[in-house]
């Protein structure tokens, strides 16, 4: 059996590469017709254009629902392994409100282009980054609660070391809006080295990649934790027919959510 057939590895690896394949093919289809520096464009930029704004939005829709998925096969995992931790119990629900909040900002970045309705994707920006660092905080705080029972030390270390990154980064990255680009940054997708704030502008999409290079550093973490997880669907069923008006006593079906022998 290959690594990411025990257990829920795949979905980890899954938003991983299919996240990274969004940003890399809008980014090569953006160079390639010109609509983009290749030097450090903004990631929301390579999906402006048509016709990669068409796969940016479409792909990371997909890596939104995939997150979805990831974080909640993470908030069950901490809850059967820590039933009884009142402390970890907050802390995991807060975890999972966080990630859907970052989730919904995914999604909006991807189907609101920076030139169409800027606000929107600003308010996505926020969510998909602000809330996703905080996600990444919070599950950083219950691996070290978790070690070394459950978890190793050397895992928190690595995800603690992604989360102070994944700061740092999201602080560089928010000069964006207190820097002086001019006035016409929001219809900009082309930068010159005389342009005004051209040196500003590289940190802050420098920054912008790293961090979100960060987060696909933290979600690979998961990937060992999932092998050891799997989860089951349960249908229960009021009548032995869908024209039964009363409900009778029905044997209950029960398969696994998501095969490992995917």
């Amino acid at each position: 059996m290959w690594w990411f057939q025990q257990g829920l590895s795949f979905l980890p690896s899954a938003l991983v590469i299919w996240t990274a394949a969004a940003f890399m093919f809008s980014y090569i289809t953006a160079v390639v017709l010109h609509h983009v520096d290749p030097a450090l464009p903004y990631i929301s930029d390579t999906g402006t254009v048509a016709p990669e704004k068409c796969l940016f939005g479409a792909m990371l829709n997909v890596s939104a629902v995939l997150c979805i998925a990831t974080i909640y096969v993470r908030y069950k995992q901490v809850h059967a392994l820590s039933p009884e931790e009142n402390r970890i119990i907050r802390l995991n629900k807060a975890g999972l409100a966080i990630g859907w909040l970052s989730c919904l900002g995914l999604s909006m970045v991807a189907n609101f282009q920076k030139t169409a309705i800027f606000v929107v994707h600003v308010c996505g920006s926020v969510l998909t980054f602000g809330m996703g660092s905080l996600y990444m905080f919070i599950q950083t705080v219950l691996s070290y609660q978790m070690q070394p029972k459950i978890h190793s030390k050397q895992v928190f270390w690595v995800r603690l070391l992604m989360s102070v990154w994944c700061g740092v980064m999201l602080t560089c990255s928010s000069l964006l809006y207190s820097g002086n680009f001019g006035t016409d940054i929001v219809q900009k997708l082309h930068w010159n080295p005389e342009d005004k704030g051209y040196v500003l502008h590289m940190i802050t999409t420098a920054a912008e990649w790293s961090m979100s290079f960060s987060f696909f550093g933290f979600f690979l973490t998961y990937i060992r934790d999932f092998q050891k997880i799997s989860m089951r669907v349960e249908a229960h069923l009021d009548g032995v027919t869908l024209y039964d008006t009363a409900s009778c006593p029905v044997i209950n079906e029960q398969t696994r959510l998501l095969s490992r022998d995917l």
